[in-house]
């Protein structure tokens, strides 16, 4: 059986011990409380870890944009939800070829301006698309504000060719938190904002089916709000540097890293590996930056990138010897996922698989 060792470098792994082990942690929050588990996808892009989601117990699966939802919609998942804001009669014209192929599709809308450019086309095939309105509990992103959402409810509601479904958000500011308890409160105000909205509209006489929240750092408390539904966290099936630094995570539950080699060690403090920008992106550690990697049971960090060079800065006591093989923790699993076309599926050194990251650069 091939072995770690015999990978040339720089190359990403995935060990699929820990992956289950994360996959298997969520899917059981979810069950115990009695709320729907969809995962974005986007953190992974790889149909057959979407698999491995569904087997444990998720209902479908989330998506950031058409394209990504095709490639999955090919591979045989018939749940999906694009959970962003889309736009556009080409737009429109995908998403009623989606909708022929899937069981059950629905997509993100903060404005009727943008709802309506795909209203339009499912109305005239005679079809009805599900909209899920993004609300926005602090990030400032998209989304209407809570106090907001009743009248925009009610006028995606009444665009013939649409249904709204029920509404969703996602607390990013979560890791802009400096402590566990900080980002356990953004996550209680996301639950209990989301719940309250959702009273707010059915008293209004709209029907919400689904209240979704999201975010890894956040899922754990946030679906534990009474009356949220359904929760879309990503991260989770690899987690990361910047989950490690936020508390959600040890570094033993970082399934995802990249294994580089030290090319040179120019100075004592000084080391550089053969993972730059194009391999670890240049994404900052949350929540404070902090280098653009770590090495496991080590203090020094990959300090600064190029495109081909990743600088160490060598803390005193350690040391690095070119040709000597390293174990990276990236800052942010999902930004390496869409840089590679493939992850290498190991159990301890041993090579089981080559994953395809089929939706890697779907961006439209």
């Amino acid at each position: 059986m091939k072995s770690i060792h015999d990978l040339e470098t720089p190359v990403v792994l995935v060990d699929l011990d820990v992956l289950e082990r994360n996959i298997a942690r969520m899917a059981e929050r979810a069950r115990t409380l009695g709320v729907r588990l969809r995962p974005h996808a986007k953190t992974h892009k790889v149909v057959e870890v979407g698999r491995r989601q569904i087997a444990a117990g998720a209902t479908g699966l989330s998506l950031a944009k058409p394209s990504e939802a095709e490639v999955f919609a090919e591979a045989g998942f018939d749940d999906l939800f694009i959970a962003y804001p889309v736009v556009g009669a080409d737009k429109a014209r995908r998403l009623l070829a989606l909708a022929e192929r899937l069981r059950r599709l629905a997509v993100g809308a903060d404005s009727v301006e943008g709802a309506s450019t795909l209203a339009g086309a499912f109305r005239a095939a005679g079809r009805t698309l599900d909209v899920m309105l993004k609300v926005d509990v602090g990030l400032h992103r998209v989304g209407v504000l809570p106090e907001r959402a009743p009248e925009m409810a009610r006028r995606l509601a009444d665009l013939p060719g649409l249904r709204l479904r029920g509404i969703f958000t996602h607390a990013g500011h979560g890791y802009g938190e400096e402590t566990p308890d900080g980002v356990a409160k953004v996550a209680r105000h996301e639950g209990r904002t989301m719940a309250a909205v959702a009273d707010e509209l059915r008293r209004a006489g709209l029907a919400v089916e689904e209240v979704s929240v999201g975010s890894t750092p956040t899922a754990r408390e946030a679906m534990a709000q009474p009356g949220v539904t359904e929760c879309r966290p990503g991260n989770y099936v690899y987690h990361d540097g910047s989950q490690v630094g936020l508390g959600t995570c040890t570094a033993a539950d970082c399934a995802l890293t990249v294994l580089a080699t030290v090319v040179s060690v120019p100075a004592a403090d000084r080391a550089v590996v053969d993972a730059g920008s194009k391999t670890l992106s240049s994404d900052p550690l949350r929540p404070h930056a902090a280098g653009f990697g770590q090495f496991p049971g080590r203090r020094s960090r990959i300090q600064r990138l190029s495109e081909e060079h990743g600088v160490v800065v060598v803390e005193g006591g350690e040391s690095f010897q070119v040709g000597e093989r390293v174990r990276i923790i990236p800052n942010h699993a999902c930004v390496v996922s869409n840089l590679h076309d493939r992850v290498i599926g190991i159990r301890g050194e041993s090579v089981e698989s080559e994953l395809i990251v089929a939706a890697r650069g779907r961006v439209r």
